[in-house]
């Protein structure tokens, strides 16, 4: 299935450490009284949009934003709790822009671009500078020093936060950045809109289509290039960490114009999440990676015992983390722990009702520090499971168990952060680019505001000086014919008038997914997967329900589309799983892996980046290969102990 190689990844020549630097001399730049001519579109304001807007309107150039919330300040980035990565080497522990970079192409397990991961870590001290200018109220130590705290994957502290909500704090401050610019007229700030259909013109991205999700409108925006900052598409498992209206529709739409979408399989099952309790449930709670630092993983030794956490004595309690990764402990990477966390509760040693839970216990932590010095930490992330789970995790361990949350895979870009249509940017989780099979704790608030307030920047104006971008209006054949197919595609959901909800679909895809190509894969359930997902689809088409019409405010009609899209990108993610037949970060196919359960790498036939070209309704994807060279980290068998 895999075509000849059509990808150029544009990675600079010369020394890794002077790749950005001599790539942004020999970028071509944009006059500053020129850069006014040109307009941007950003479609997204999480870290990534935000800080990419505000950062191109600062230039000069024209900025239209657009997000799905009623404002930016509520993307999904305020969810991120446990804090942002930098090689600032504070806390004097061996960090360094070099290590930083080698964890994360480990982590990653070996399936990331070099060249973007080192761009990534030489950025990263400059994010932090950056946002502390901004008035981002960081941690600091008791002299007034900035703090770093330890995630998983690291042996260093390097990971600065904001108690528990590092993702809002550093949110308000790209908001920040984006109202002065709002205020200034550079940026057009426009909320509840959700981009239906890219628009190419001549073979360069040149607009979208959107709807007005306040009075069903279709509107149509033009500009000489699309910055995509989307985020990722967790929710088509239905059960996730992500906010229900996080989706996969704008970077599909953008792969059925002619976007490659790279690594759809690669997901990542984040270990400590507040465990499903019913079918009641739409989405599912994340317990920051932070907690890892201080809290203890375990389960009973034996299986079956139902004794309270609290009566269970130490000789009986299993530190299957601390056992089994002696060098890393607990703070072994997501990947690693929610398997771990699988294992076990396999095995019949699970806690809680469902018995697919492990303890988060707090218990030692409190002893050494005292809980005020918890409290500090993650009182907010405490009060939160307190409140869900009616359980005080001050007075009892925590249950967590892995869940949906990160997505690795995205629309496939090169080393300007540009897909395989030009003039189509993409951004933060919405590409492909950074973190290989598996995202390190504390990477994805790196990437999107390494992305938005260093590398787009200089990138597009790179593409804007090349030239041969004349206006395009909104009349242009190229809008009316997305238009039109927006609006084919919304009548026909409208007019099936079956029996069953959006709802109950989503939930039936998610448990396929869940359960064919989730924690663990193999060759006969992807097939299986393979032919019950068209089945699926089908019936949706002839059964669903869509309550209330086109031009008005229909919630209804939003989550309809989108799953109408879920349906489609499963059947590209479990193909993709397919064909990947390796073990490798959070893609973990159970034929490969080593003898103590660990997952095996086949180098040898998949060290590369598999990219699918869409080829039209009823025909299969072609998927191309990305070759990765490593040439600065030796390629081993990932050990964590």
């Amino acid at each position: 299935m895999d075509a000849k190689n059509v990808l150029d990844a544009k990675v600079p020549e010369g020394p890794l450490e002077k790749k950005w630097e001599k790539h942004r001399f020999d970028l071509k730049l944009v006059n500053p009284a020129n850069k006014r001519k040109y307009d941007v579109l950003v479609v997204g304001t999480g870290l990534a949009g935000a800080s990419a807007a505000a950062s191109l309107a600062e230039l000069g150039y024209n900025v239209t934003a657009l997000c799905i919330q009623d404002s930016p300040r509520r993307a999904h980035s305020i969810a991120a709790q446990g804090g942002i990565n930098a090689a600032k080497n504070y806390t004097n522990d061996g960090d360094s822009v070099w290590r930083l970079f080698y964890d994360t192409v480990k982590g990653g397990d070996y399936r990331a671009r070099e060249a973007n991961v080192h761009r990534l870590a030489e950025v990263s001290v400059n994010i932090i500078d950056q946002c502390v200018a901004q008035g981002v109220p960081f941690a600091r130590d008791y002299g007034g020093f900035l703090d770093n705290r330890s995630f998983g994957g690291a042996q260093v502290s390097r990971t600065f936060y904001a108690r528990g909500q590092t993702g809002q704090q550093l949110l308000l401050g790209a908001y920040g950045a984006l109202s002065r610019q709002i205020e200034k007229g550079s940026v057009r700030m426009l909320a509840r809109r959700e981009m239906l259909d890219l628009v190419v013109v001549n073979g360069r991205a040149r607009g979208i289509v959107a709807r007005n999700l306040v009075d069903g409108k279709i509107e149509r925006y033009s500009a000489h290039a699309v910055l995509l900052c989307t985020g990722g598409y967790g929710n088509l498992f239905f059960l996730s960490t992500n906010a229900a209206n996080c989706n996969v529709t704008a970077t599909y739409r953008a792969y059925r114009r002619g976007a490659f979408f790279g690594n759809p399989c690669f997901t990542q099952i984040h270990p400590t999440c507040i465990p499903v309790a019913g079918e009641h449930q739409s989405k599912l709670t994340l317990m920051s990676e932070s907690l890892r630092n201080d809290g203890r993983v375990w389960v009973p030794k034996k299986a079956g015992d139902v004794r309270a956490a609290n009566d269970i004595p130490e000789a009986d309690r299993d530190y299957y983390l601390e056992r089994r990764y002696p060098s890393f402990g607990n703070l072994v990477p997501r990947d690693v722990a929610s398997r771990a966390a699988k294992v076990v509760c396999d095995e019949g040693r699970g806690v809680g009702p469902t018995k697919l839970a492990v303890y988060l216990d707090f218990r030692d932590a409190i002893k050494r520090v005292g809980a005020d010095t918890i409290r500090e930490k993650y009182g907010n992330l405490f009060d939160m499971y307190h409140h869900i789970t009616d359980e005080d995790p001050y007075q009892v361990p925590m249950r967590i168990y892995p869940a949906v949350h990160y997505t690795m895979g995205g629309l496939w870009v090169d080393y300007n952060l540009m897909s395989t249509v030009p003039g189509l940017f993409v951004l933060g989780e919405a590409n492909f680019s950074d973190h290989g099979a598996n995202r390190l704790g504390a990477s994805a608030l790196m990437q999107g505001l390494a992305d938005g307030y260093f590398v787009i920047p200089a990138t597009l104006g790179g593409y804007l000086a090349s030239g041969g971008l004349d206006a395009v209006s909104t009349g242009a054949p190229e809008f009316s014919a997305a238009e039109a197919s927006v609006t084919e595609r919304t009548n026909r959901l409208l007019k099936v008038d079956g029996k069953r909800t959006v709802l109950e679909f989503h939930r039936d895809l998610g448990r396929l997914m869940w359960d064919y190509c989730g924690m663990g894969r193999n060759e006969a359930g992807l097939k299986k997967l393979l032919t019950a997902i068209p089945e699926l689809r089908e019936r949706f088409w002839k059964e669903v329900r869509v309550l209330g019409g086109n031009e008005e405010f229909n919630q209804a009609l939003e989550r309809a589309g989108r799953v109408a899209d879920y349906l489609e990108f499963a059947e590209l993610m479990a193909l993709d799983a397919l064909e990947r037949k390796e073990s490798c970060g959070g893609h973990f196919r159970e034929e490969s892996q080593t003898p103590d359960n660990e997952a095996k790498r086949d180098d040898e036939n998949f060290a590369h980046v598999a990219a699918w070209e869409f080829k039209g309704d009823g025909k299969a994807p072609v998927r191309h290969v990305e070759p990765l060279k490593f040439e600065h980290v030796k390629l081993t068998q990932r050990s964590y102990k």
